[in-house]
């Protein structure tokens, strides 16, 4: 196969890990409709034909997550909102194999396993909606391969120096999970990496001296993290046990750290990797994935490239970044209250990616239909994910239609969603579906990410009144809360069940399409 064969073949593996992306209407991630609405606020904050100007200002403040809302905020100037997504989407997806095959060629690899990471860009993390996490992943792996380059690559070190510091900040503007990665990840790396001057090096200085440049690429990046933690744990903690999405003691306390236990996390890992559909076809590429990586073993076992010539530490490198990923996935509790919540499950996906990226260097013969392999795999993905993303988007089509089309203008909406789920995928897909409605039409939902302290926007007063929990709809108060609202979107129960004498007298039932209905005040 030459080069360009090669290249013909990558190319068609990536369009094809980013079709189902663009297949369906609605795209099924629990969090994606509190992100674009946030994105909407973010980028017409102005506008007067919306409530956004009379409940919004932006935050003024160094965050995580600022990444992504500014970059898709951006797109929205030329894109519509939902296309300008789709198209961040489609980056960071195609960015998980590239990214990781510029850590495998600076690793001295063959690039041809970074395919097979194309179905970890989906699963769990995907699939909740955590989007700003999602998208650092790239960039982990990218400054691996810079941090790699930058100790190596002799005559470019400053080059590669530069771009790791601007790496290393995106990082960390993305999401800080990625970012703690890299704390582990980066001095396995320099521990384990030679430079040329090694050779003739005599003295702890002059061993030094020609890693300085890495070293120096990662303080912008450690001094903006320094900063940030100093802002953010220097406020005072809101303690308020037992409620949801709050501190339930000290930081670190026993109290506040929820774990699961090491036969959970086991039996979990794969379910993680590809837990999109009630049907478990999205396995299928995982499964093929895990097949063509066997084999890609065996072939490098059998028949290895003779022209390897590094040795046991430095061939070692791939697979301790990834052990490192795993063990981050065991030994890290679920939750911090009020910090981080799905902690140690978001370093699955990092972590498969990286090992199944270990397949040892065949001869080339035998590398090419293992690429040809990889490419047969990300045909099983996008048929699989595109077939059960259209499924959902009609199912969500059909109840988000009829809904917005109901919505009156510049509407203050209540979600009750007794019933979240979907008979598509497994993931709460319908939670923030009052967030659907309220960006449709400029409004505001009761619930939105606002109200968390790595929200690009904050509220200019007060919050609008709502339970302790988007998750518990039973505890709506409707003498206190109720009252500030003029829509109501129920989800999974009989309005006359959720508002009894009301119904008649104050509300009116104006839309019902299968298991929602949208109540408005008369």
């Amino acid at each position: 196969m030459t080069p360009r064969h090669s290249r013909l073949v990558h190319a068609a593996a990536l369009v094809l890990g980013v079709l189902p992306l663009w297949m369906s209407r609605h795209l099924p991630l629990v969090d994606l409709p509190q992100h674009l609405y946030l994105i909407s606020v973010l980028h017409r904050l102005d506008d007067p034909t919306t409530l956004y100007p009379q409940l919004f200002a932006a935050r003024h403040a160094l965050t995580p997550y600022l990444g992504y809302y500014y970059l898709v905020s951006g797109l929205n100037w030329l894109l519509p909102l939902e296309m300008a997504n789709r198209v961040f989407l489609s980056a960071y997806v195609v960015g998980l194999p590239l990214s990781l095959g510029f850590l495998l060629r600076s690793l001295g690899r063959p690039t041809w396993p970074a395919l097979l990471a194309l179905p970890f860009a989906y699963g769990d993390s995907f699939n909740w909606g955590f989007i700003n996490y999602c998208a650092a992943l790239p960039l982990t792996l990218l400054c691996c391969g810079l941090f790699v380059r930058t100790l190596e690559d002799t005559p470019r070190r400053r080059t590669w120096g530069l771009g790791l510091a601007v790496c290393l900040v995106a990082v960390l503007l993305f999401h800080v999970q990625a970012f703690g990665f890299l704390a582990f990840g980066l001095p396995w790396l320099l521990l384990t990496t030679r430079v040329p001057e090694d050779a003739q090096a005599r003295g702890l200085a002059a061993r030094l001296r020609p890693r300085v440049p890495a070293l120096l690429g990662v303080v912008p990046g450690v001094a903006l993290f320094l900063g940030w933690v100093v802002l953010r744990f220097g406020e005072p903690a809101d303690i308020q046990p037992g409620v949801p999405w709050k501190a339930w003691g000290p930081t670190f306390s026993p109290q506040n750290l929820a774990w699961k236990g090491f036969e959970q996390n086991r039996a979990e890992f794969f379910q993680v990797l590809a837990n999109t559909f009630r049907d478990g076809s999205d396995r299928w590429a995982l499964y093929a994935v895990g097949a063509v990586a066997v084999a890609g073993w065996v072939a490098g076992l059998l028949r290895p490239e003779r022209s390897a010539t590094q040795g046991l530490v430095a061939r070692s490198r791939l697979m301790g970044l990834g052990l490192l990923a795993l063990a981050l996935y065991f030994l890290l509790p679920f939750d911090i209250r009020g910090y981080v919540y799905y902690l140690n499950t978001r370093y699955a996906h990092l972590a498969a990616a990286l090992l199944v990226a270990t397949v040892p260097a065949a001869i080339p013969a035998w590398r090419r239909p293992l690429r040809v392999a990889a490419l047969a795999c990300a045909v099983v993905l996008a048929f699989v994910m595109a077939r059960g993303y259209r499924a959902f988007s009609r199912e969500a089509q059909a109840e988000w239609g009829p809904l917005v089309a109901a919505t009156a203008p510049r509407p203050r909406v209540m979600g009750l969603m007794f019933d979240p789920g979907s008979r598509v995928v497994r993931q709460p897909v319908f939670i923030h579906s009052a967030a659907v409605l309220a960006r449709a039409r400029g409004g505001v939902p009761n619930f939105t990410f606002a109200s968390t302290p790595h929200s690009p926007l904050r509220y200019t007063g007060e919050e609008p009144p709502t339970f302790p929990s988007e998750w518990r709809p039973q505890q709506m108060d409707y003498e206190r809360q109720g009252v500030w609202y003029d829509h109501f979107l129920v989800r999974g129960a009989s309005p006359s069940r959720v508002f009894g004498p009301r119904l008649p007298s104050e509300l009116a039932v104006v839309a019902e399409p299968g298991k929602s209905a949208l109540v408005r005040r008369r």
